[in-house]
């Protein structure tokens, strides 16, 4: 990294000279201009304060770089052969600094993938290009790949013979599973509504940074809950500082933020969050080399931020009281953003960011005997920290601080199981009348819980089919009458158009054929079949429907594993890992000296 550093200052000088180390006569049609690149090297040597023997390395491979480029560049305009820098994981680039791939760009993804298997032994990889991973089967300029790009290598892991690839092979389709697990897992919770009973079905609701429940629209709902899913599980993996399998459910997570609207995002800090975890991952892979994703990505969280917690915070003080805790937050943004500074020769900025991130860890570094003290009166470590950094290290306060969180969620969750009661016993009551208790569920869900309103909905939607099973062939406002009742009940639109189509319009088959398949209908209704085989057994519809609700609630309980149980856990953290590339930082500005160019 300090290399880096040392070739982002040169270049700055470079420029502002306007001096063009591919060109004569620092480049020549003999190779270097070795007199020449040595009187550059002893006149930059002084203006960046570093030895000159370090200057001298560093002009060279910024020259071969140029030299690379400008190959590149000329083979692409006469022959569209793009070149493409390949940035492998750091346990794989064997000395050699930068690795170099030239091909079509009307290639797909897979086909650079077998290259990189053959040219660097790399097996069971993906592609990482602006923080998004590329899809295999897609063409590389559909995937916005370019000539000059740079793609990361991402290694699933290390084969060692044939016992290695299978363990590798079982890996990777435990690793796919689990992904594939997360996302139907949470899609299953997102698809929930808070009516089934409480005792057996897991109910997932969004909440601000108090827990208080946020009103979320339908068509983000899902998207969102799929993100903090995703997010949540990527946590999970970087404090077992499994970073490369982290960046594989953050940039998932990141995807699926990306489909809810700004608004929404502007709301809740986990969109800010999510930025600075990918972040993170990059720099524990040793791949801060992707400047420009980087910088974009802190930016947006830094812009987050400022949105939900107001440029002063007030509107964090106002929803929780206090903005200590976050302060953990704009400790890692800061430090980040110090690392791409010094990254990019930048030491004015790196060091300005030093200094306010050595500033917050001295606030957010705990004293073991108050933590202590805190434990001593029945809080958790994690209670602890929480407070203690809430209320900028006052003991007296911390406490009350957690007495008081403790007492609103005990307040919330006490309403909250009030409300569900409520529903059971509305629910129960609408079963009674002889309502199916599907039916009664969607409607009472409708109808936020007021009983009456949903039997008034249950009412008119049974009046309307009776009335409708006398038109054999209803005309086209009576169709839309139809499905609107349909609708009511809580169907999806486009699933009732299909069920009224295959039932010749009759309303009350309609119905039963929804109810029968909870809602959807299957492929074989859908679209003729192949006759089955002698040797093949129908199973029955009761063991089909037990062995899905048994898969549900397998994918519901293991992604809520990775969720944790207190809803402050993002902002607790010991800060170890942040000391360490404090450390790392400050020893890298001392190193090269605190010359701003």
């Amino acid at each position: 990294m300090a290399e880096q550093n040392i070739q982002s200052k040169l270049v700055t000088l470079l420029k502002n000279d306007k001096i063009q180390l591919w060109n004569p006569p620092y480049t020549t049609e003999n190779g270097v201009g070795q007199e020449q690149m040595h009187e550059l090297a002893e006149k930059y040597a002084p203006r960046v304060d570093i030895p000159l023997v370090d200057v001298e390395v560093a002009l060279e491979s910024i020259r071969s770089n140029a030299v690379q480029k400008g190959s590149g560049n000329k083979l692409f305009r006469e022959t569209c052969v793009a070149t493409l820098e390949i940035l492998l994981p750091r346990d794989e680039r064997q000395g050699k600094r930068k690795n170099y791939l030239e091909t079509r760009l009307d290639v797909t993804a897979q086909d650079i993938m077998n290259r990189i298997t053959e040219d660097f032994g790399l097996k069971h990889i993906k592609l990482i290009l602006s923080g998004k991973q590329l899809i295999p089967d897609k063409r590389l300029d559909e995937q916005k790949v370019k000539n000059n790009s740079k793609l990361m290598v991402l290694k699933l892991s290390d084969l060692e013979g044939k016992r290695a690839l299978a363990e590798e092979e079982e890996r990777r389709r435990s690793q796919d599973e689990s992904m594939q697990r997360t996302q139907k897992g949470f899609q299953i919770l997102s698809e929930r509504d808070g009516s089934e009973d409480p005792t057996t079905t897991p109910f997932l609701e969004i909440a601000d940074q108090k827990g208080n429940p946020l009103v979320i629209p339908p068509s983000e709902k899902k998207a969102l809950i799929q993100a903090m899913g995703f997010h949540e599980k990527g946590r999970a993996l970087m404090k077992r500082r499994q970073y490369e399998a982290a960046l594989c459910h953050l940039l998932h997570a990141d995807a699926e933020f990306n489909k809810c609207g700004s608004t929404l995002l502007s709301t809740v800090d986990n969109f800010a969050v999510l930025q600075l975890d990918i972040v993170w991952c990059h720099r524990a892979l040793e791949s801060l080399s992707c400047l420009e994703d980087s910088k974009q990505r802190l930016q947006r969280a830094e812009d987050c931020f400022l949105k939900c917690y107001g440029e002063r915070q007030q509107r964090l003080l106002q929803i929780k009281g206090s903005s200590g805790g976050e302060d953990v937050l704009f400790l890692r943004l800061y430090l980040l953003q110090g690392l791409i500074a010094f990254h990019e020769g930048n030491d004015r900025i790196a060091k300005e960011r030093l200094n306010k991130v050595e500033d917050l860890y001295g606030r957010l570094r705990l004293d073991t005997d108050k933590l202590d003290m805190l434990m001593g009166l029945g809080f958790s470590a994690q209670e602890a920290r929480l407070g203690l950094r809430a209320c900028h290290g006052d003991v007296n306060r911390a406490a009350e601080h957690i007495s008081q969180r403790r007492q609103e969620k005990e307040e919330m969750r006490s309403r909250e199981r009030e409300k569900r009661r409520t529903r059971q016993e509305g629910l129960g009551t609408l079963v009674e009348l002889g309502f199916a208790r599907r039916d009664a569920a969607r409607a009472l869900h409708q109808a936020n819980g007021d009983v009456d309103k949903a039997y008034g909905i249950l009412l008119d939607a049974s009046e309307a089919m009776q009335a409708s099973t006398s038109t054999a062939s209803p005309s086209e406002p009576n169709k839309q009458t139809i499905i609107d009742q349909l609708g009511y009940l809580g169907f999806d639109r486009e699933v009732v158009e299909a069920a009224l189509r295959l039932t010749d319009w009759d309303l009350p088959q309609a119905t039963q054929l929804l109810l029968e398949n909870q809602g959807s209908l299957p492929p074989e209704l859908l679209s003729p079949s192949p006759p089955s085989t002698p040797s093949e057994e129908p199973s029955t519809s009761s063991d089909s429907t037990t062995g899905t609700a048994s898969l549900d609630a397998d994918l519901v309980n293991e992604v809520l594993e990775d969720i944790p149980q207190h809803e402050e856990d993002y902002l607790d953290g010991t800060l170890d890992e942040e000391g360490e590339i404090i450390a790392l930082l400050k020893s890298y500005l001392e190193r090269t000296g605190s010359t701003s160019c």
